[in-house]
């Protein structure tokens, strides 16, 4: 398979990134494994208390972009096939053919609704981008709907999970005014379409969720795939008459604003504070926005382990607890999926 170097984080049907950035990250992935490594610069001692937990390696060199090696086509997404062939020994012959199947299914769903999208669109780019960014946010509602379920009934009391999915949906709605302010929403048609297909994906997230949270999650995985590889293409195409357009005030706000927590809390695979965009015109924007995408498709794979999920707030709080002071770190979730969480809850 080629190989080819673009300007932000990988993501490809083998999952291994390689991320360079000025004072900021680099960040390795292990598809074998499933979980991300890092260590924030300002905190070399922050690791994750748990190997099924997000991780990361945080670097310094002198680039000024962000650098990643991808070998994937424009229809492969992750977990295509190697995620398989490397998975965990102690997978059974069964287990290794369900997720097989999840993923096959997941995988022409999505490259069903881009060849949709494709004829749709093809000459009307902030149309598309404002139907892409209104479906893109809903998995994380419907995801936060069924945490509530399992909260409810007490089988799955995981917090972490819906801080970051909050924070992914709040970061996914300010992709959205963007493209609205920049006048993706302005035909009846446009709006008709994204409110109609997110409706259905509403529903279609929250059932793959009850029954396998790793196949949503994976399915997520895909779209924002999707959109991370359509923005890498429109600033490749448009990157110099973008550089001359000014950027939505939205997105001077949203990116640059004094209260940065939530941006900080749905990047999972990096440190808060290590990522502070400029923005200076429209170019800059894309780039965040690409950006954005390449760190959801990241949290999306890490959520794929059950129970592997840490907000990164919390990682930082759980720093500040040594082995003496009594602090006790979250067990891993206790089911996954309805069947799952039944079973445990009757013969427990």
């Amino acid at each position: 398979m080629a190989t080819a170097t673009v300007a932000i984080s990988g993501i490809s049907s083998r999952p291994l990134v390689s991320l360079h950035h000025s004072r900021a990250a680099a960040i390795s992935y292990s598809s074998s494994r499933q979980f991300l490594r890092h260590r924030p610069i300002s905190s070399p001692r922050l690791l994750f208390r748990n190997v099924r937990r997000v991780q990361a390696t945080i670097l310094q060199d002198d680039e000024e972009k962000v650098v990643v090696e991808e070998s994937f086509k424009a229809e492969t997404f992750p977990g295509k096939g190697p995620l398989l062939e490397e998975s965990d020994t102690s997978s059974s012959a069964l287990e290794a053919s369900v997720i097989k199947l999840e993923q096959g299914v997941n995988v022409f769903l999505t490259d069903s609704v881009i060849k949709i999208l494709d004829t749709l669109y093809r000459d009307r780019t902030y149309p598309r981008f404002f139907v892409l960014e209104t479906i893109a946010r809903v998995p994380y509602f419907a995801f936060m709907s069924v945490l509530h379920m399992y909260e409810t009934f007490g089988w799955w009391r995981r917090a972490d999970y819906l801080k970051v999915h909050f924070a992914e949906s709040w970061n996914e709605m300010h992709h959205l005014l963007i493209m609205e302010e920049l006048g993706g929403n302005s035909w009846w048609f446009d709006r008709f379409l994204g409110q109609i297909v997110a409706t259905f994906y509403y529903f279609m997230t929250v059932f793959l969720y009850i029954v396998s949270p790793r196949m949503a999650y994976h399915f997520s995985e895909c779209v924002e795939s999707h959109a991370f590889e359509t923005y890498d293409k429109f600033l490749k195409t448009n990157g110099e008459e973008l550089k001359k357009s000014p950027a939505p005030d939205i997105a001077v706000k949203y990116y640059t604003g004094s209260d940065m927590y939530l941006f900080d809390e749905f990047q999972t695979s990096r440190a808060p504070n290590t990522r502070r965009p400029v923005i200076e015109n429209l170019y800059d924007v894309f780039v965040n926005i690409r950006d954005d995408e390449a760190e959801h498709c990241k949290t999306m794979r890490a959520c794929q382990t059950l129970g592997s999920l840490r907000s990164p707030h919390s990682v930082l709080e759980d720093e500040e607890c040594d082995e003496e002071s009594g602090c006790v770190i979250p067990e891993e979730a206790h089911c996954e999926g309805i069947v799952d969480c039944v079973k445990k809850s009757i013969t427990n």
